[in-house]
């Protein structure tokens, strides 16, 4: 199993990242990823990691085809396949109705339509070649930059198998119906897991919390109903959508909550990874949370080499 780091870490500052680049290559971790959601940008911290590392791949995990054009993500991956002389990845997703209507103010409708359409327009445009509507860069990339599709269920993870070079998922309690519906071994099948630093009931709190953030978001409902938890994540719902938020974060079962998330001693981490590279997983990108200093301990913790 390959492994990937979030970037940056959590309560980090941006300026700080470029010694942290320069440390997770020195361990041997194969990547690092981007996060767009209530920090940065998506695309920032790569553009520094690039100039702060030598052979990382650098992925976007991810940005969403609804809040930029596809043309602009085009340029944007151009600009960064250039800067990092070829170690770019576009990571896409069709992101949440909260993010994409409600923090945007941009209807979420037809999600997979909208990724098939913005993979087929980006992938001409970084060939050099025009898309509909007469757009063309003017200096394509000279090396070509693979596309990985963030998907959680079946009708998603089939059109990734189709249209991109991998698959990004997460929040899995097992990989097995994932691995299974994407169904193609040969390309690269990645997940983000949360790592949670700290004594193991305080880290079980916090992964509680993050749970139900996700798990009351209608995309995250449903995948944890795919997956067969609709029984566990339904009085998390009701009373999240009830508005009774401590209610919600008392009633997330603390079985899945365990089986999703990387909690207590890193060697039982590690084994946990593990055990996920031998069901499928070919890249585990960690997300850690936890104070500044766990999270650097972390790091070297979970180091490759």
């Amino acid at each position: 199993m390959r492994i990937g780091i979030t970037i940056p870490l959590a309560g980090v500052p941006l300026h700080e990242l470029p010694p942290l680049v320069r440390r997770i290559e020195a361990l041997g971790y194969e990547s690092v990823w981007s996060a767009e959601s209530t920090e940065l940008d998506g695309f920032t911290p790569l553009a520094v990691a690039a100039q702060h590392s030598e052979g990382l791949r650098l992925v976007t995990g991810v940005v969403n085809v609804f809040t930029r054009g596809p043309a602009v993500l085009a340029q944007t991956a151009a600009a960064l396949a250039d800067l990092s002389g070829g170690r770019f990845v576009l990571g896409l997703g069709v992101s949440s109705n909260v993010i994409v209507e409600r923090w945007n103010g941009i209807a979420f409708e037809r999600p997979i339509a909208r990724m098939r359409s913005t993979v087929d327009y980006v992938r001409t445009v970084l060939s050099g070649e025009r898309a509909d509507g007469g757009f063309r860069l003017g200096a394509p990339p000279q090396h070509p930059v693979p596309i990985v599709v963030a998907a959680l269920r079946h009708r998603m993870l089939r059109l990734a198998a189709e249209i991109a070079d991998g698959v990004f998922t997460n929040f899995l309690s097992g990989a097995g119906r994932v691995v299974e519906s994407f169904g193609v071994p040969e390309k690269e099948v990645a997940c983000r897991f949360f790592s949670v630093q700290g004594p193991e009931e305080e880290a079980l709190a916090t992964a509680k919390r993050v749970f139900v953030a996700y798990a009351t978001v209608p995309v995250y409902t449903e995948f944890f109903r795919w997956l067969g938890h609709a029984e566990e994540v339904e009085p998390v719902v009701e009373a999240w959508n009830a508005g009774d938020r401590a209610a919600a974060v008392e009633l997330a079962p603390e079985g899945l909550v365990r089986d999703v998330f990387l909690l207590g001693p890193m060697g039982k981490q590690r084994e946990r990874l593990a055990a996920f590279a031998e069901a499928g997983i070919d890249t585990a990108v960690l997300a850690l949370l936890g104070p500044p200093d766990a999270l650097h301990a972390a790091v070297e913790a979970f180091a490759p080499a």
